[in-house]
């Protein structure tokens, strides 16, 4: 069922952004704006119960900053919420990552019909992925995202469950957390959040501009009105971003925007953490892309635009867990093409099975966050976060 689903997803992309039009597309693309517009009109009720307080959200008795996007993957959240953490950590503050763990592995049908049958009610306690000093997860129990961010930050705490407020409340009674960040929040109301920053891909803000299914938002435009900051990513500080800005403005005029772009910092093995080369290792290198991401032409960019040539890629859906046999053929093609070296990205270097193979180097490119415009701005979300 799985791969059927990441089959699917390719032709539901190219299908909602205009990609295909054969007759039974346009009967398709019809039945998903209906069930588009029953899908918005859902939304809307519940921002509206949560509005006029008939489902009341959940204040925990600390700071809670809210982290997310409008659209459905491919905004380079992840960075955002490190940096964040990081600097956060660096003032001082206790900080938890509170994250849903998409794609996580859950516990066995086994586990929850022995439970189901017994006497004992099923409390089944948060995910702790790192407690702030040791790694306790892999990244099949963790999800992806969450065991990036436990590997990169130390003093921060991880915590995945899809119920927020019963993570939130297990790192403030275990680590004494005063400061939560929710990763992917911005839908999460059952959490008061005190700060909601939004993050707007600065290529393809919002698609087709439709709700799922019939385009990428999970929630309508005017909705952003709820953002505190608005991140624009994978800015390179163009005018025409003035109009992208203007259009945000019309629909949120008290939001800070700060524009930042993804800037690689080096390389490094996937099967010998801490073995780093520089971006020069790139220059004129034939290298194999490899990558299950949102968006992988924009990692594609990335590998060219510091000197690669491509000679082979592979892409597979979002989330792809790879197995032992597709990263050997994907080895053996990168061979064949003359590659000496396979890249891939950080998200997708911890999915990647170990290997005894070293004819053809594995590396991952390391990406961080950096501040192009609006840096008065971002350090006022920061000292605002670490004084409230």
């Amino acid at each position: 069922m799985k791969f059927r689903l990441e089959n699917f997803e390719p032709y539901f992309l190219e299908l909602i952004g205009g990609g295909r039009r054969k007759p039974f597309d346009h009967f398709l693309l019809a039945i998903l704006l209906l069930a588009s517009r029953f899908y918005r009109t859902v939304v809307q009720f519940r921002m509206w119960l949560y509005d006029k307080r008939v489902i009341r959200n959940h204040a925990l008795g600390c700071l809670v900053v809210s982290i997310g996007n409008l659209s459905c993957g491919g905004t380079g959240k992840t960075p955002v919420v490190e940096v964040f953490a990081k600097t956060l950590s660096a003032q001082g503050r206790r900080v938890a990552i509170l994250s849903r763990g998409y794609r996580s592995k859950k516990h066995s049908l086994w586990f929850k019909l022995a439970h189901m049958f017994s006497q004992q009610k099923l409390e089944i306690p948060p995910k702790i992925v790192s407690d702030g000093r040791n790694l306790l997860m892999d990244s099949m129990y963790a999800g992806d995202e969450p065991y990036m961010l436990a590997t990169n930050l130390k003093d921060v705490a991880v915590i995945v469950d899809k119920d927020r407020v019963k993570s939130g409340l297990f790192a403030i009674a275990n680590y004494r957390t005063d400061v939560l960040i929710l990763d992917d929040g911005f839908q999460y109301l059952m959490l008061k959040s005190h700060i909601n920053i939004v993050l707007v891909d600065s290529t393809d803000p919002f698609g087709n501009g439709h709700v799922l299914p019939r385009g990428i938002l999970r929630e309508p435009i005017k909705n952003i009105r709820r953002a505190d900051y608005i991140f624009l990513s994978k800015s390179d500080g163009r005018p025409s971003l003035h109009h992208l800005k203007s259009f945000l403005h019309r629909h949120n005029r008290r939001a800070e925007i700060i524009e930042c772009c993804h800037q690689p910092k080096y390389i490094e093995r996937v099967y010998a953490r801490g073995e780093r080369l520089s971006l020069e290792r790139l220059k004129g290198a034939k290298v194999a892309a490899l990558s299950a991401i949102a968006v992988p032409a924009s990692f594609e960019r990335f590998l060219t635009s510091l000197g690669a040539e491509l000679v082979a890629r592979k892409s597979y859906a979002d989330h792809h867990r790879y197995t032992q046999q597709e990263i050997i053929d994907f080895i053996n093609e990168a061979k064949a093409a003359g590659a000496e070296l396979i890249m891939t990205t950080e998200k997708d270097a911890v999915r990647i099975p170990k290997l005894d193979r070293r004819d053809v180097p594995l590396f991952f490119l390391r990406v961080e966050i950096n501040i192009l415009s609006g840096r008065e701005s971002f350090d006022q979300c920061i000292s605002r976060i670490c004084f409230l």
